[in-house]
């Protein structure tokens, strides 16, 4: 299969590239965090989407390997802006399903703060939620210790898995960031509402923060602000961006303010 080797000779070259999407608080506006997102652009297919290529990369082995390069290169990138004088915001990176059970994963993300000099707290992991709600042992375990380095832990595409409140208030996790399927249609769905006050109502009496991710008008903006959101994450605000083009957003202040 022609896309299998492509794949490997990309993860071998370090050909795939790291693109960086804003998460903008409501209440000001400001850039509070970054997801890193992987892209890859093959040479003949132009990009090609990452929906198509990891799921490919967990079948034939690549997933590990490749998720510990996007770690260690989104540490040195958010090492970067803080030394930049940019601390106010944390970079997050998505685990797969696999890394998540990796058993070393705590150590290997303790192994790159310190080769970096990143501090655990400007650091994010996301899981699905399906990944987060599997056994007691193989999810808590890990959550813990990396809770425990000081990490912010998010489940990510909530809304689409099966948890329960009993398994979701026992994770020591920081934040919830609702699935785009319930933010698309919000301003004519009133079944996407009515999910969306409930998510961040729950979230909100376990202490937790929201994101909606998905965000692309003023008027889903304006309906997430009416139910105390804390995050928004989308193209109403900005594309994911290469490293060098969040460094100039960075620097323009006050972000998106005029934007809310």
């Amino acid at each position: 299969m022609q896309l299998e080797t492509d794949l490997r000779r990309a993860v071998e070259n370090q050909e795939l590239q790291l693109y960086y999407q804003p998460i903008v608080a409501i209440n000001n506006g400001q850039i509070s965090g970054v997801e890193a997102l992987l892209r890859w652009p093959h040479p003949k297919r132009g990009f090609i989407s990452p929906a198509e290529f990891i799921p490919l990369a967990e079948e034939i082995g690549l997933i590990i390997p490749m998720s510990e390069w996007l770690l260690r290169l989104a540490c040195r990138q958010a090492k970067a802006w803080h030394d930049k004088g940019h601390t106010d915001f944390n970079v997050t990176v998505n685990i797969s399903a696999r890394q998540f059970q990796d058993q070393h994963l705590p150590e290997l993300v303790e192994t790159i703060l310190h080769e970096t000099g990143l501090p655990a707290g400007a650091l994010g992991l996301e899981i699905t939620e399906s990944a987060a709600m599997l056994s007691q042992d193989l999810s808590i375990l890990p959550l813990t210790k990396l809770s425990e380095l000081g990490l912010l832990i998010s489940i990510d595409d909530f809304g689409i898995g099966y948890s329960s409140l009993s398994r979701l208030k026992s994770l020591p996790v920081n934040k919830l960031k609702i699935d785009q399927s319930f933010t698309r249609d919000i301003t004519t769905d009133s079944d996407d509402r009515a999910i969306i006050r409930a998510i961040i109502a729950m979230a909100h009496s376990l202490k937790l923060k929201v994101v909606a991710e998905g965000v692309e008008t003023a008027e889903q903006l304006s309906f997430l602000r009416q139910q105390n959101c804390d995050e928004i994450q989308g193209h109403f605000f900005s594309p994911a961006l290469s490293a060098a083009a969040l460094t100039e957003l960075l620097q323009e202040g006050p972000y998106l303010a005029e934007r809310l």
